[in-house]
């Protein structure tokens, strides 16, 4: 079997690098990097690339669509963890997870937009939920959501390891972007099938990685009468065949106690946990943890470019 060229452009990053680093061990590719003093050469840049069978674009937005540029008149194939053509047309959202046939959409598709962290929780639980009719497209929905400060990247990270005193020793989340468009809305929208963008809250937390994603179901928004064991049901069967996506027992669910849902639970891991959390009262609340690292930037990213050179899916992952 022939060995794939694979070129992480953007290697010295937060994603790339540890993409880089989870690659060095694989003996069924070869792994291309530019040299550290050549990183931000375009000619470089552009010549590994175009000499690859696949590329991985850890860069910021504007310069992922320069290099997807480049792959145009060859045959590379490109993943992109940026945000740049996460809802471009003709190109297909890397979250083989989310619907049948998406994980042959990515297995022959030459373009994948890798998904972002938080949306890949959101879209797993709330899909599945509208197509059984469970939700309306037009519920308004709101998300919870807290992150580990490596999710802002080398920046963030500088900020808060010791580039801002008063975030050290931080005992409480940090509310961010609360009066913008965050650059997730648009996909969790587009893919997890709302009419209306969700009002979006993401925090950041006194921690390097990790991941909690709340949405809480209003009673008033539930259709058919659905109970917690109705969408546990839903969810339970749509991922019962995939590895990387664990429904946990309502039971299991209900025993948490202090410290109840680390966002740290699924840290170094390429899998991510769905809870489903009933009230009294008829709401339900759904839970998601994920390693922002893992299973939303470079697992992703690793599970993608194995369907596209038709390698094992799940070869370099954790489950």
């Amino acid at each position: 079997m022939a060995i794939s060229k694979v070129f992480i452009d953007g290697s010295y990053g937060t994603t790339g690098l540890r993409i880089r680093e989870r690659l060095e061990s694989r003996d069924d590719i070869d792994v291309i990097v530019a040299d550290k003093d050549l990183r931000r050469d375009v000619d470089e840049r552009r010549e590994a690339l175009v000499n690859s069978d696949l590329a991985i674009l850890c860069l910021p937005d504007d310069a992922a669509v320069e290099a997807a540029g480049w792959a145009a008149d060859s045959d590379t194939k490109i993943v992109d963890p940026s945000t740049a053509h996460r809802v471009a047309d003709g190109w297909v959202y890397g979250l083989p997870e989310m619907a049948p046939g998406q994980r042959d959409a990515v297995r022959e598709s030459d373009t994948v937009s890798n998904p972002g962290c938080y949306p890949t929780g959101v879209i797993l639980c709330v899909r599945p939920l509208i197509e059984a009719g469970i939700l309306s497209k037009d519920a308004p929905i709101t998300i919870h959501a807290l992150s580990g400060y490596s999710g802002g990247g080398k920046n963030l990270i500088a900020k808060w390891e010791g580039g801002q005193p008063d975030l050290a020793g931080l005992p409480f989340e940090s509310p961010y972007a609360l009066d913008t468009e965050h650059k997730h809305v648009p996909e969790m929208k587009k893919y997890s099938g709302l009419t209306y963008e969700p009002q979006f809250i993401p925090s950041v937390g006194p921690f390097l990685k990790g991941m909690r994603v709340e949405i809480p179901l209003h009673k008033s928004v539930i259709q058919k009468n659905a109970s917690a064991e109705t969408i546990w049901k839903i969810l339970s069967e749509r991922y019962a065949e995939e590895p990387l996506v664990n429904v946990v027992s309502i039971d299991d669910a209900l025993a948490y106690s202090d410290p109840a849902f680390d966002p740290q639970a699924r840290n170094d891991n390429d899998g991510l946990d769905i809870s489903v959390v009933p009230n009294a009262l008829g709401h339900v609340l759904l839970i998601v943890q994920i390693d922002n690292l893992g299973k939303g930037a470079s697992g992703a990213a690793i599970q993608n470019m194995n369907l596209m050179l038709g390698l094992p899916e799940h070869a370099g992952l954790t489950v």
